[in-house]
């Protein structure tokens, strides 16, 4: 999928999913999905969302709650801002500035408290931060998404 397709079919946002479905009564297995991948460390970011893109569980489990992902950030879209994008793959590439660059469908944007600092595209790293969800558009860069981690930190690693 080229990043205008992407752009105009998502929202702007590869963790932007239709918000249909979220309710759930049922809070025993959102609590034992969160406890146990609490217990085995790292979550990966595909296991934030259903098969129907509707958030998983374990998602909602974890909001409000400090969690770890691990992953590799993007080339940032400017330079001296507190927000990267951070995906399960590496990329050489900024996908919002190369425009025949297909998007990986397993991003999160992390937000830290300080500026970010780039690393190279292929050091994987670790970030930790609290899991927020519901529609936001960050005024700097009108990035939006439905799922990100704000007063993040990170490391290699």
């Amino acid at each position: 999928m080229k990043r205008r397709e992407f752009l105009l079919n998502s929202g702007g946002f590869a963790a932007c999913v239709p918000t249909v479905g979220w309710a759930d009564t049922s809070p025993v297995p959102k609590l034992e999905a969160f406890q146990s991948k609490m217990k085995h460390g790292a979550f990966r970011i595909r296991d934030l969302y259903n098969r129907d893109q509707s958030f998983s569980d374990l998602a909602l489990a974890c909001e409000g709650q400090r969690v770890t992902f691990r992953g590799y950030m993007t080339p940032p879209i400017k330079e001296e801002l507190a927000f990267f994008v951070l995906t399960n793959i590496p990329m050489a590439v900024c996908p919002f500035c190369e425009p025949d660059l297909d998007w990986p469908n397993d991003i999160l944007p992390i937000y830290t408290n300080r500026i970010v600092w780039p690393l190279p595209f292929n050091v994987r790293i670790t970030a930790t931060g609290v899991f927020a969800t519901g529609a936001f558009t960050d005024e700097e860069t009108g990035f939006y998404s439905l799922a990100r981690l704000v007063d993040a930190t990170y490391r290699e690693g």
